[in-house]
């Protein structure tokens, strides 16, 4: 064996060969032996060389498709022996209502709400198993829950804070609900109290409540098809008033603090949406936390899009607009509770772009020149019936008059 490199015996006479090759192949016998000899060789044992699985066709990184329509995931391999291919959602329970086709194909017909989230493609032989993962988004459903709930008690108060699921491709507002937990209720049952969360935030305080009392809370996402499910319920102790003195503290310094917009902000169109690019704030006292990206539409309002872009980015991909439309994009820094001036502002067409779903769309609003057209329409029709609606009241007025003023006149009378 020392003439093999690689190839090593084991203290139980177990053969280590660390690289197959043609070498390798063969016919093996094992004889054991010791001081008073040997019993005999073991039975022959044939050592062949085999392909691990790979793939030929890997499934893409992402699909999206609508709910209820057909989605088909390609996926191929080849080995020696030809390896099995399967198919598995990550985190599902039980057995999944996919289909597998001759090519080894996930068919997911009809698409539905619970099958978005990510797939494995699995493919197996005797040598060894590879997968490749990719995962699905299925729009036009209501929102999924909301993850990773945390509760941070502060006094009489609680700090919420969650990640968001999937929007099911529209714009998705958040509610928290909350209820305390008594020993002896004066009820059957305590009501949940829900709490409006702003547009786009994930955090939510809630205040007012009472002190040394455990808390259940959950969060509830909407879209405009509906709710979607409750998140986990989290349980928390608001704190109460501390019992021991604390001496005041001393008074604040007063700090400047400098912090200017981000710069030459810019917007560039790619295959998978607007890509947009910046510098950093030019003069920061303190440290950089973050951007937040907003947008308008069609000279609108000002939107958040996204407010959690870390502070060491300097672009972040756009990946949804609607087609045929005119956005105006502006970036803002923050430091901790200090927020900067907007960047210069840049402008976005998508007539002719090439648009992909997003997971997160600003509210479908009425532009303003259309509301204001709409608004006047009214107003002059209403105009102009009530003057139509006078002018003949006052006709038939004058139209009665005269037919009065024959009758009272006497009837002229000829001589002859």
């Amino acid at each position: 064996l020392s003439q093999l490199p690689g190839w090593s015996v084991r203290p139980d006479g177990s053969i280590v060969v660390a690289t197959g090759n043609d070498d390798a192949l063969g016919l093996y016998r094992c004889t054991p032996y010791n001081s008073y000899g040997t019993a005999g060789q073991s039975r022959p044992t044939r050592v062949l060389l085999k392909d691990p699985p790979a793939f030929t066709v890997r499934p893409k990184e992402e699909y999206f498709q609508e709910v209820g329509r057909e989605l088909v995931i390609p996926c191929a391999a080849h080995g020696d022996p030809p390896p099995t291919v399967t198919w598995l959602k990550v985190g599902s329970m039980g057995k999944s209502s996919a289909q597998v086709d001759g090519n080894s194909s996930l068919v997911l017909h009809p698409l539905v709400k619970e099958q978005h989230g990510v797939w494995e493609c699995t493919a197996t032989n005797q040598v060894a198993s590879v997968t490749a993962a990719t995962s699905v988004h299925v729009l036009g459903t209501s929102p999924h829950a909301a993850t990773n709930v945390s509760v941070l008690p502060l006094l009489l108060a609680a700090n919420i804070s969650w990640e968001p699921g999937f929007d099911g491709g529209y714009f998705q507002r958040f509610s928290v609900w909350y209820t305390p937990l008594v020993r002896y209720p004066p009820r059957a049952h305590h009501d949940w109290v829900s709490l409006s969360v702003p547009a786009g935030a994930q955090h939510l305080l809630v205040e007012n409540l009472q002190p040394d009392t455990t808390y259940q809370f959950s969060v509830l996402a909407q879209n405009k098809l509906g709710s979607g499910p409750f998140s986990q319920i989290v349980t928390s102790v608001p704190r109460g008033f501390p019992v021991t003195t604390v001496p005041p503290e001393p008074p604040a310094m007063t700090v400047h603090v400098f912090l200017s917009p981000p710069r030459a902000l810019t917007a560039n169109e790619t295959v998978r949406g607007v890509l947009l690019r910046w510098d950093p704030p030019a003069r920061a006292s303190v440290a950089l936390s973050g951007y937040a990206l907003e947008l308008r539409q069609d000279k609108g309002g000002w939107e958040v899009l996204e407010r959690s872009i870390p502070g060491t980015d300097t672009q972040v991909l756009v990946p949804g607009l609607i087609k045929d439309a005119f956005y105006e994009f502006r970036l803002v820094a923050f430091a901790g509770s200090y927020i900067s001036d907007p960047s210069n502002t840049v402008n976005v067409s998508t007539a002719g772009m090439e648009v992909y779903p997003s997971r997160t769309q600003l509210p479908e609003v009425l532009p303003q020149p259309v509301l204001a057209g709409v608004i006047g329409g009214i107003c002059f029709l209403s105009v102009a019936v009530i003057f139509s609606t006078t002018a003949a009241c006052i006709m038939n007025r004058r139209r009665a008059a005269r037919v009065r003023k024959r009758r009272q006149d006497p009837p002229l009378v000829f001589s002859p």
